[in-house]
């Protein structure tokens, strides 16, 4: 990646503006003005609970709202472009290209009849055009790069022979394998145990420093956004309740709801996390900004 000159701001990757997504069955919208923007090397995490509007809200950024549901207003530019003329052959072009997604299930978007290395080779071949020797050996790239122990014996496995993590990890190779400058992981950690959880978001930062991947973190756990996001967005009910730097939004909270995730937390899930002596923790200054990163963050949530 080509850095950006000292003093000139990155251009936003991904930007949100404002926007609203309808439900055309029922007339009614469901997502009532969503806005933040994504610089390479940022990650934002969206936070509420289900229902909340944060996986609609991601797939409208990428094409891929459900039937029915319409962006109805504001606007979604990836790298700098509105995505509301593309035609589907741009999508095509822009989907694993420029931005790329994983899910909650890694075993239902891979196919369970073909090898996982196989697949992930096919999309360096559809992607970039590589022939089938090259793709499989940035396939095997991949796997190593997702820090799967034995890329070789791994490429020939098919689902069933794999993990919950495992899987995620082959997932995750298979969205980064033509080089997006966004990934959006939409509950990518919620059905794995909390020791590969906290592997998987190594990971995902890794990458980030790596790669200068730009990363949205869709979530219901704020101890995984706590680790790794910049900027969080706390959603209800389809509106963004509270949105700021992940620092001044969990120690500094202003709504009501964002104030009971974080007391639910503290409750049943962050205890984990929270293995640092608290005079470690680090200090919040009067703007918000957080002076240090990782678990250490979560020391001051309670």
């Amino acid at each position: 990646m080509t850095p950006v000159p000292e003093g000139v701001p990155e251009s936003a990757v991904l930007a949100l503006r404002d926007v609203r997504i309808r439900d055309e069955v029922n007339d009614r919208e469901i997502v009532h003005g969503v806005s933040f923007e994504l610089t390479p090397g940022r990650v934002v995490g969206i936070v509420g609970e289900s229902g909340s509007g944060k996986t609609l809200t991601c797939r409208a950024a990428l094409g891929i709202l459900p039937e029915h549901f319409v962006v109805s207003g504001g606007s979604i530019e990836i790298t700098g472009h509105d995505i509301a003329g593309l035609t589907p052959a741009r999508w095509v072009d822009l989907r694993g290209g420029t931005i790329s997604a994983v899910f909650q299930d890694p075993a239902s978007y891979l196919n369970p009849s073909i090898p996982v290395g196989r697949q992930i080779a096919e999309v360096s071949r559809v992607k970039k055009g590589l022939n089938r020797r090259a793709a499989r050996h940035r396939a095997l790239e991949l796997l190593a790069a997702v820090r799967l122990r034995d890329p070789e014996l791994v490429y020939g496995q098919f689902t069933f022979e794999l993990s919950g993590g495992m899987l995620q990890r082959v997932l995750i190779a298979a969205a980064i394998a033509a080089g997006p400058k966004v990934l959006i992981a939409d509950e990518a950690t919620t059905a794995l145990d909390v020791t590969v959880q906290a592997e998987i978001l190594d990971l995902l930062a890794d990458l980030r420093e790596r790669t200068g991947l730009a990363l949205v973190v869709v979530s219901h756990d704020l101890a995984v956004v706590a680790q790794v996001c910049d900027e969080v967005l706390v959603m209800r009910s389809g509106e963004v309740v509270e949105q700021g730097p992940t620092a001044q939004v969990l120690y500094q909270p202003r709504h009501e709801y964002t104030r009971l995730l974080i007391d639910e937390h503290e409750q049943y899930g962050l205890d984990r996390f929270l293995d640092a002596p608290a005079a470690d923790a680090p200090e919040v200054d009067g703007s918000g900004d957080h002076l240090g990163a990782g678990e250490k963050e979560l020391d001051r949530v309670r």
